[in-house]
């Protein structure tokens, strides 16, 4: 009959048996049949990265987006624009994400004057704003939206009332406004409008959309130029998007608009399986057909 050792001994030499096994399994195997397998024809691009090249060199991925702007972080007026980015710094592959704020994200997070490191933080509803402000002001239309100041700002009010949330208004601030600064309007149902003070927490009033001149639904710059995708890497942009752009970009290179317009149906992916989504236009192999294009006139 065995002892208590042996048994203890058997079943630890049996637990190390399995662990190389499973070891050089799955942990040298598996992943050398995978790599042999994606390296097959058809399957190592995807592989790689799909990986896409102009002239020998790796200029970016058919997978990713990436942002086409000079070093200060500005436009380059011959080139198609991406959407909005909060991956990173932007376009930054190491950390895909969305930026987490929803519909109710409206109040900003006002800078604190006494640091000057401090830039505070823009809610969505003044991102969406400022995005939309700077998109129409590069395309030459109105960039005005609902529920946005003349200069890109969410127009926010808190309300305060002499009790709770009834009774005479007793003061009211434009919440994303920092003082000193000239509020949107002069006064709401009669009071006068202030502008915000940093560390106030204006949420103990009512909290007041203000529609201003936007157009809403109509407004030419369309919701992908003014929001980010999920991922913060969507290598894509909608075909109205594009359209918006083309004059821009087709005056910038000096070539005809319909030209530009050819390129874009060209490299307009339709929708997944037929059905889902919407169809995208490929920003990146977009402006490498246009810079091939330049180059050979």
């Amino acid at each position: 009959m065995l002892n208590n050792r042996t048994v203890w001994v058997r079943q630890y030499l049996a637990a190390i048996r399995a662990l190389l096994v499973l070891t050089v399994v799955t942990g040298l195997l598996y992943p050398l049949v995978v790599l042999v397998i994606a390296q097959l024809p058809g399957l190592k691009s995807h592989a790689d990265g799909s990986l896409v090249k102009a002239g020998g060199t790796v200029v970016g991925s058919a997978l990713l987006g990436q942002s086409f702007t000079d070093a200060t972080g500005n436009p380059i007026p011959k080139y198609f624009q991406t959407r909005p980015s909060d991956a990173g710094a932007g376009y930054d592959p190491t950390a895909s994400a969305g930026s987490n704020l929803g519909p109710e994200s409206i109040i900003d997070t006002l800078a604190d004057p006494a640091n000057s490191k401090d830039a505070g933080k823009q809610s969505l509803l003044t991102q969406v704003c400022s995005r939309s402000m700077a998109v129409g002001q590069l395309e030459g239309v109105d960039g005005q939206r609902p529920y946005c100041t003349t200069d890109g700002i969410g127009a926010v009010l808190s309300v305060v009332h002499d009790v709770g949330l009834a009774g005479p208004i007793k003061s009211v601030v434009a919440v994303n406004q920092e003082c000193p600064t000239k509020p949107f309007i002069a006064t709401y149902d009669g009071v006068a409008v202030t502008c915000a003070t940093f560390g106030v927490d204006y949420r103990i009033g009512k909290i007041v959309l203000v529609h201003g001149p936007g157009k809403g639904t109509d407004n030419a710059v369309p919701a992908d130029a003014v929001t980010a995708s999920a991922s913060g890497l969507d290598p894509d942009i909608s075909v109205a998007y594009a359209n918006l752009q083309a004059p821009r970009v087709a005056k910038t290179r000096g070539i005809s608009l319909a030209v530009v317009h050819k390129l874009i149906s060209q490299h307009t992916v339709g929708r997944t399986f037929g059905f889902i989504g919407s169809p995208g236009v490929d920003v990146l192999q977009l402006n490498l057909a246009l810079d091939k294009l330049s180059g050979a006139t």
